[in-house]
């Protein structure tokens, strides 16, 4: 499924998830309430004006959030439960073009029983060594996307 982290560590939410593996979402760090992506934006990625359509945008987001709430290692008694979304908004601030690579960078803000606040900062960059996500500089903010989680139990 998707590529494994830099480290080696994968989380299981992406060992069914077709549609991240389709993406070419590559998993860059993991932790409590953290999550690091990136991709490369393809044609197919695209809409009618030739950025990225604001559907894989939000749906590489989504991924990012997903793996901050879910944790890679759930605690004794927590293997049953999974966390969800609630309800999300996102801002779209720039657009990105085919070939660029975006990051998402993941965090939660609080949590308060079964809900969860998460903040996910997505980056758009040129492909290219000085200015790509392994630099340490992600590009330019495009999306800002706020969730808001709920955790259930597996059914």
């Amino acid at each position: 499924m998707a590529e494994a982290t830099i480290s080696g560590a994968t989380h299981p939410i992406l060992e069914n998830d077709y549609a991240s593996e389709w993406m070419g979402i590559q998993v860059l760090a993991l932790s409590d309430g953290h999550a690091t992506i990136r991709m490369t934006l393809r044609q197919e990625m695209l809409n009618g004006f030739g950025m990225a359509h604001g559907g894989m945008i939000f749906a590489f987001g989504d991924t990012a959030f997903a793996l901050a709430c879910n944790p890679v290692n759930p605690a004794p008694g927590e293997e049953n439960n999974i966390t969800v979304a609630a309800g999300v908004d996102i801002n779209f601030l720039k657009p990105a073009y085919r070939g660029q690579v975006i990051t998402a960078v993941a965090d939660r803000r609080s949590t308060a029983g079964r809900s969860g606040l998460y903040d996910i900062q997505i980056f758009a960059a040129a492909p290219q060594p000085d200015s790509g996500p392994d630099s340490g500089n992600p590009g330019e903010l495009i999306a800002e996307f706020r969730g808001r989680s709920r955790t259930i139990s597996k059914k």
